[in-house]
C-alpha cells in the first residue's frame, strides 16, 4: 500500500482502477459480468457502478485517506499540509458529487 500524500492528491496502489467512463465518448460504463475468483461462477446482468467508484481517482483516494484517518479532518489537514478549511471544502465537493450520483 502506497500512502504518499502530495497536496490533495493521494495515491493508493492496490490494483488497476475500474474505469467508470467510456474512453471513446465519456459516457458512464456499466458492469455486465461478475466472476467468482474461487470457482469461476459468472453472473451476467447490467449493474451500475456504486457512487464511490464513479468518483474521480483523486476523490476516491481522498475518501480512503479520510476513512483511514478515522474521519478526522484535522488529521487530514496535517497529513496533507493544508488548512482545515481546504480539507473541509474538498470533502464538501465530494459529498456534493456523491449526492448528485445517488439521485441520478
Amino acid at each position: 500500500m502506497n500512502h504518499k500524500i502530495h497536496n490533495v492528491n493521494i495515491k493508493f496502489n492496490f490494483m488497476k482502477k475500474t474505469p467508470s467512463a467510456c474512453p471513446a465518448c465519456g459516457s458512464e460504463l456499466a458492469v455486465t459480468e461478475l466472476t467468482c475468483m474461487s470457482c469461476q461462477t459468472r453472473v451476467s446482468g447490467h449493474y451500475r457502478l456504486p457512487p464511490l467508484l464513479r468518483l474521480e481517482p483523486d476523490a476516491q483516494a481522498f475518501v480512503q485517506a479520510f476513512v483511514l484517518a478515522s474521519g478526522s479532518l484535522k488529521a487530514m489537514a496535517t497529513q496533507l499540509g493544508v488548512s482545515y478549511p481546504t480539507v473541509r471544502n474538498r470533502l464538501d465537493d465530494i459529498i456534493k458529487k456523491l449526492e448528485e450520483e445517488s439521485s441520478a
